[in-house]
Formats: structure tokens, C-alpha cells, sequence
């Protein structure tokens, strides 16, 4: 057995240990792993601080800069998340079918643990305890690989949850980390099938890309985000430019952010001005078609690559359409799965588009920025699934949990 081999059957056996725990057991542990992290904040920034300059000499753009790095509020804030998780209802035992056959036979299908779920991330340390709370919440042990960049942060905030499942007797390898973040074991983690039952990949199209070609573990693929904004004919002008602001420049280095803008024809030369004096505060490089160029002569011309790039920068890109049919076909075009949304007054058209689109979230008069576990009401996410099988939309606890059939008789025969 080789020591990945060994951290999956470590996991196994700390699963197998994770089902006794009662709610309210697994409620308290994850309260006091919050309590840890906050305590061991300056053991966690210290380490952070390596990685974020490291991260800086390697010349990575800032708003992956700003991915990785770490702060008290953060730290408290990723806290924060363990307690919420702790709060929500467990879905574990709930009754999703229930039939009794007219032999007697009471057949139900409940929710219940994968087992080890095995998580592949890449700069954002938050995730490591995100996935550890979602999992545990479910009672499912987890195994982690975080990106080269972030592995004294992930490291750091690793050491601190299994110090406090420790403290409250409970198997420290419910959670482990992979200090090796070479590809070559990254690959072999893909293929531990015997040990792990689920795989999540969180991070650009490269690794899902790299996680789904090459795993034998069934894999819920979380997608990259090339979410667009519509804004229709007949759309408030000054609610587009807000709406467009935001998605974009809240946060660049999300999934959720808005990386193109599709404008129609007819209120083009009224929206495309008053969007862009918006973008200018924050210094937002627009790539435009010929049509939008026309009326901005600002924008750069936009090419084919730009329509289908997930920037995570302060760069959009424009395309003009003439109808509500067109922006449908452009987004399913380019698309990633992710979130669009459609700014407009008219219900039909609004209708249209959400039902047209291909995306695991679609907003009518709302920024794609609240396509997020806590923003849906599910506490901390372990991502946006942008498949359409077991889960899709931000994975909250249901996403973790699998059903088992259990059936219940006095000597029935068939």
C-alpha cells in the first residue's frame, strides 16, 4: 500500500466512524472547529502570508492574488461558515420515497453519507474549510488537494480542524490534505476508486478539464463561469447599469461574475453609454463588436475568443442582437452552464430567455453575483455544479448525501 493508498483507506475508516456521530455531536464539533480556526488565526495568516508572497514573486495577476490571500476578517468569516453549516438542518435520514406494498412490505429511500469525498481546488484556502464542514455536516470524511500556491494556508487551516476533532475524540482523518500537489498524484488521486466515492473539482476549465478525462471516481463537475448579462429592448437603463456594475466588479475572480454583456439593438445607443460610465470607475477594458464600437469608440473590437473566455479580470466583452432569440442562441454558444441573466421589462421576454438558456442559475432583473451557497439559503457551498446529473447550482448539504433503500418486512417472499 502507497501512502496515497494509505490516506484513503485512512479515510475509509474514520466514514465508517463518522456514521454513529448523532446531529447534534456533529453540530457541536463543527462549532469548536470554528472556535480553532479563529484561535488559530495568526498560525494561519503567518502561513498565508508565505504563500501569498510567493504568489506575488511568481508574477500571478491580482485578482488571483486576491483568491489566495487571507485575513482576520476572512479567517473569521470562513468561521462564520462552520457555524451556519452547523445551523442548517441535516438532510442525513430524510425520507425522500416512502411505499408499502399490499404484502405489508415498507419499502423507504432515505438520505444518507457518500462515504469519502475526495475534493481537487486550486487558491482559494476558504475551500479547505468549506469542504470539511459540508462533508462532516453529512457525515462523510474528506480528502483534500489544494493547489501548490495555497499549500501552507491549506496546510494551516487543516491542522486546525483536526486538532479540534481531536479535542472531541473523533478520527482526525475525517479530514486530510495532500501535501504532494504534483500532477502525477493528483492523477493517481483521480483513479483511487477502491477508496474514494466521489471526486469534486473546484477551479478553472484546465483542472475540471484535466479531473474529467482522467477519473475512475464518479466526478460532479463544477464549471468555470462565462456568465452573461442581456439587456433586453425594453430594460430600465439606469437598473442595467447597476446590475452590469455589479456582476462584473464586486469581485473579479469568481465564477459568478458577469464576463459578457449582450446588448439589444434598439436600446443600445442609450444603455451601452450608460453601462460604460459605470465600468470607467473601475477601469473595466471593454472588448465590443462592430455595432456596440459604433456607439463606444472606446471599446476594443471583441474577437471569437473573447465571447467564450472566462476573463476573472477587469475586462468584458459586448455583443449586440436584435432579439431575445438571438441572445438566447449567443449565450448557449459561449456559455459555460454557469448563470445568466436577462435585464428587462417585459415578463414574455423574460420567460423566454430563462427557459432558453442552458445555465444552472438564470436572474431576471438581478446580478449573477448571487449564484452562491449562502446567498441560496444552503450555508457554504462546495460549488456550482454546472451538470446536470445528481446535482447542479451551488452543492449544499443535499449534494453530499446519496440514498439507500431500506425495506422493512415480517417474512414476505417473493
Amino acid at each position: 500500500m502507497n501512502a496515497l493508498e494509505k490516506i484513503g483507506a485512512d479515510a475509509k475508516v474514520a466514514a465508517a466512524t463518522l456514521g454513529k456521530l448523532k446531529k447534534n455531536e456533529i453540530d457541536g464539533i463543527l462549532r469548536d472547529a470554528a472556535k480553532e480556526l479563529v484561535r488559530s488565526a495568526a498560525e494561519i495568516l503567518a502561513a498565508n502570508a508565505a504563500d501569498v508572497a510567493n504568489a506575488e514573486k511568481r508574477g500571478v495577476k491580482a485578482s488571483l492574488v486576491d483568491r489566495l490571500k487571507l485575513s482576520e476578517k476572512r479567517i473569521e468569516d470562513i468561521a462564520e461558515g462552520l457555524r451556519q453549516v452547523a445551523e442548517l438542518p441535516s438532510p442525513l435520514g430524510e425520507i425522500v420515497y416512502s411505499y408499502k406494498k399490499e404484502n405489508g412490505l415498507k419499502i423507504e429511500e432515505k438520505r444518507v453519507p457518500f462515504g469519502v469525498i475526495g475534493i481537487i481546488f486550486e487558491s482559494r484556502p476558504n475551500v479547505a474549510a468549506d469542504a470539511f464542514a459540508l462533508c462532516f455536516k453529512t457525515a462523510n470524511a474528506v480528502i483534500l488537494r489544494g493547489g501548490s500556491d495555497a499549500i501552507s494556508s491549506n496546510t494551516a487551516i487543516v491542522n486546525a480542524l483536526r486538532r479540534a476533532l481531536k479535542k472531541n475524540g473523533v478520527d482526525e482523518n475525517a479530514v486530510q490534505l495532500l501535501q504532494d500537489t504534483s500532477r502525477e498524484t493528483a492523477r493517481e488521486f483521480m483513479r483511487l476508486n477502491r477508496y474514494v466515492d466521489l471526486l469534486i473539482p473546484r477551479g478553472g476549465a484546465g483542472l475540471i478539464k484535466t479531473v474529467t478525462e482522467n477519473s475512475t471516481v464518479p466526478v460532479i463537475e463544477t464549471g468555470t463561469g462565462n456568465c452573461h448579462v442581456y439587456i433586453d429592448e425594453s430594460a430600465d437603463v439606469e437598473m442595467a447599469a447597476n446590475i452590469v456594475f455589479n456582476a462584473k466588479t464586486q469581485r473579479y475572480g469568481v465564477c459568478n461574475a458577469c464576463e459578457s454583456l449582450i446588448v439589444h439593438e434598439k436600446i443600445a445607443d442609450k444603455a451601452l453609454p450608460a453601462i460604460y460610465a459605470r465600468l470607467k470607475e473601475k477601469n473595466v477594458e471593454v472588448r465590443g463588436d462592430e455595432f456596440s464600437r459604433a456607439i463606444c469608440g472606446e471599446f476594443l473590437p471583441a474577437t471569437e475568443e473573447d465571447f467564450g473566455t472566462e476573463y476573472l479580470d477587469a475586462i468584458l466583452s459586448v455583443k449586440t442582437v436584435k432579439n431575445v432569440d438571438e441572445a438566447i442562441a449567443h449565450v448557449n454558444k459561449y456559455n459555460t452552464g454557469h448563470s445568466e441573466a436577462i435585464v428587462t421589462e417585459s415578463a414574455e421576454n423574460a420567460e423566454k430567455f430563462m427557459n432558453g438558456v442552458d445555465a444552472a442559475a438564470v436572474y431576471w432583473n438581478a446580478s449573477t453575483r448571487f449564484t452562491d451557497g449562502f446567498e441560496f439559503g444552503l450555508g457554504a457551498e462546495i460549488g456550482i455544479s454546472t451538470q446536470k446529473l445528481h446535482a447542479r447550482g451551488p452543492m449544499g448539504l443535499k449534494a453530499l448525501t446519496t440514498t439507500k433503500f431500506y425495506c422493512t418486512g415480517n417474512g414476505q417472499t417473493r
